[in-house]
């Protein structure tokens, strides 16, 4: 509150206004007029925004239905000679995409469980002299040429769909090691010593503090093994995997055009279904704190 500053004549200020004539919010304190300063009132707080918007959810799959329903027409409508027709007779499309699916998830669900607890473990005191040792062995894999890495698998392994996996666990362990391991390094010291002075254990302050501030960059490197996944699954028929390779490669041996399309077209549109759903779950499970704009 400030006082009004005194003015008339004969005294040190004037006699104070009546109430009828005061302004709002001036009152008398001693014979002196005082006036309450306003205050802004406090905007209301912001809703969060949504995460995932109805773009999000909706333009790609449209995007990737629209492609598909475009290729089934003119698949349906070309004229396929008997090599064609035997290529993509019965259910053979179906089975070799859900052989895709399969070698994919399965290839993935086991670059999870190595390389996330491997990438953890290489950023605690005891090992975190091996980390570089490590990742470089890692980078070997995935610099090797993946088909080359198949060859010499199918040649001490045998063919079949585990040799194919083997070789794209191998491939794409590499994005997810290296980002969890960037990840937990990544984190603020004076936080983790700051749980731990609070009395959390390290394992509470591992999957409280740590795990969760670096889920960004791990969700990252899981998004980019999936759709190395899912281009490297179509090197798996040369080891006996199947997959939708198959039908490249029939494509491809027999100068049939529409196998070659049908099954070019159907891996990329796994592979971009596959990252749209893998940035949904990494949009999902990014805590809001961490989120940019």
């Amino acid at each position: 509150m400030t006082p009004s500053s005194p003015s008339g004549p004969g005294s040190t200020g004037p006699a104070p206004a009546s109430g009828r004539d005061r302004p709002p919010g001036e009152h008398d304190v001693k014979g002196h007029a005082f006036r309450d300063e306003e205050e802004e009132p406090a905007p209301p707080p912001a809703r969060p925004g949504r995460r995932i918007t109805w773009r999000k959810l909706v333009v790609m799959p449209a995007v990737l239905a629209v492609v598909l329903v475009i290729t089934y027409v003119w698949i349906t409508n070309v004229h396929l000679d008997s090599i064609a027709r035997n290529s993509l007779a019965g259910d053979t499309v179906r089975l070799r995409w859900w052989q895709h699916v399969r070698l994919t998830a399965i290839s993935t669900f086991w670059v999870l469980i190595i390389a996330i607890p491997l990438g953890i473990a290489l950023t605690r005191r005891r090992l975190r002299k091996g980390a570089p040792v490590v990742t470089a062995i890692a980078n070997i894999g995935q610099a090797t040429p993946a088909i080359g890495l198949l060859a010499l698998l199918v040649i001490w392994l045998g063919i079949g769909p585990s040799t194919a996996i083997t070789g794209m666990v191998i491939y794409a362990v590499l994005p997810v090691l290296s980002n969890t391991v960037a990840g937990l390094k990544a984190i603020e010291p004076t936080l983790v010593e700051a749980s731990r002075g609070i009395g959390m254990s390290a394992m509470g302050t591992l999957t409280k503090v740590e795990l969760p501030l670096a889920v960004p960059l791990i969700l990252a490197g899981v998004r980019t093994a999936l759709v190395l996944n899912v281009g490297t699954a179509t090197l798996a028929t040369f080891g006996g995997g199947g997959g939708l390779g198959d039908l490249i490669t029939s494509g491809i041996q027999t100068q049939r055009m529409p196998v070659l399309v049908l099954g070019s077209v159907l891996t990329v549109v796994l592979a971009l279904l596959v990252d749209w759903l893998a940035s949904l779950v990494e949009v999902t499970l990014t805590p809001r704190g961490l989120e940019v704009g």
